[in-house]
C-alpha cells in the first residue's frame, strides 16, 4: 500500500485526517475511502465515444446535508478515484442556524450567529478541498452540486421568511463550497437531483448508471448509501 501526504494510506481502508486551526476549533474531515492504485473501475473499458464525452480533469460530485457533505470525485475516463464525508461547520456551532436557533432570538443577535456559522462554513470548505485536491493525483477540475434556490439576499430576511429559513442553511453550505471551489478556479456545476440519473445515463451513452452504481458499490462496500450514488452520478452528468 502506498501512502499519501500526511501518512493517510491508499486503499480500502477508514482514516481520520483532522486539522487543527487554534482557537478557530477543529477542522474535520472523514476519509471513507481513497482507492487503492489510483481509481476503481469495474467495468470494461470505455467505448472511444465515451472516452470523448469525459472532458480532462477530474470533477467532484456533492451531496450536502446540515453541516456535512459527502464528496466523490470521478476521474475524466469515468473511474471513482475518491469518496469521503466532509464536516463543513465547527462543532460548537449550530448547524441549522436560519432555521432553529435564530428564531428564539433577536433579529441582531441572530445575524450575527449566522455570521459566524457563514464564516466557520467558508474556513471548512476551503480545507476539505485543499485535503481532497492535495489526496488524489488527477487533477480536479470542477465540482457537481445541488441546485441552490432563490433566497432572499439579507440574513435577516432569510431569517424572518418562512420558506427561505428552511433552505437557507443547506444553502450556506453549499454557497461555501462554490466559493472554494471558483478559488481553486475549478467549475461549479449545479445539478437537479430529480434529472441528475438520467443526465448521467446520457453521459455515458449506451451504459446504465443504475448498473455502474450497483457494481462500483459493490466493489467498495458499506457506505454506499442514496448520497454517494447521487454524488457520483452528479461528477459523470458534470463530464457531458
Amino acid at each position: 500500500m502506498r501512502r499519501l501526504d500526511g501518512g493517510v494510506q491508499r486503499g480500502l481502508a477508514h482514516a481520520k485526517v483532522r486539522f487543527d486551526e487554534g482557537q478557530q476549533g477543529r477542522i474535520g474531515v472523514y476519509l471513507d475511502i481513497v482507492v487503492a492504485d489510483g481509481g476503481l473501475n469495474p467495468r470494461t473499458d470505455l467505448t472511444d465515444r465515451q472516452k470523448r464525452q469525459f472532458p480532462n480533469g477530474a470533477v467532484v460530485g456533492v451531496s450536502d446535508h446540515c453541516g456535512w457533505a459527502v464528496l466523490v470525485t470521478v476521474a475524466a475516463d469515468g473511474t471513482l478515484i475518491d469518496r469521503r464525508r466532509v464536516d463543513l461547520v465547527t462543532d460548537d456551532l449550530p448547524s441549522l442556524p436560519h432555521h432553529h436557533e435564530c428564531q428564539m432570538l433577536p433579529i441582531d443577535d441572530a445575524v450575527e450567529l449566522v455570521e459566524r456559522v457563514s464564516a466557520s462554513a467558508n474556513e471548512y470548505a476551503e480545507a476539505c478541498l485543499d485535503a481532497l485536491a492535495a489526496a488524489v493525483s488527477p487533477e480536479i477540475v470542477g465540482v457537481a452540486m445541488r441546485r441552490r434556490p432563490a433566497l432572499p439576499e439579507g440574513i435577516a430576511e432569510r431569517i424572518a421568511n418562512y420558506r427561505a429559513q428552511t433552505m437557507a442553511d443547506t444553502v450556506m453550505y453549499r454557497d461555501a463550497l462554490a466559493a472554494a471551489a471558483t478559488a481553486r478556479h475549478w467549475f461549479v456545476s449545479w445539478y437537479e437531483p430529480k434529472a441528475v440519473f438520467a443526465e448521467a445515463d446520457q453521459a455515458l451513452g449506451e451504459e446504465s448508471i443504475d448498473r455502474l452504481l450497483k457494481e462500483v458499490g459493490g466493489a467498495l462496500g458499506p457506505p454506499w448509501r442514496k448520497e454517494h450514488r447521487m454524488a457520483m452520478a452528479a461528477a459523470i452528468a458534470a463530464h457531458r
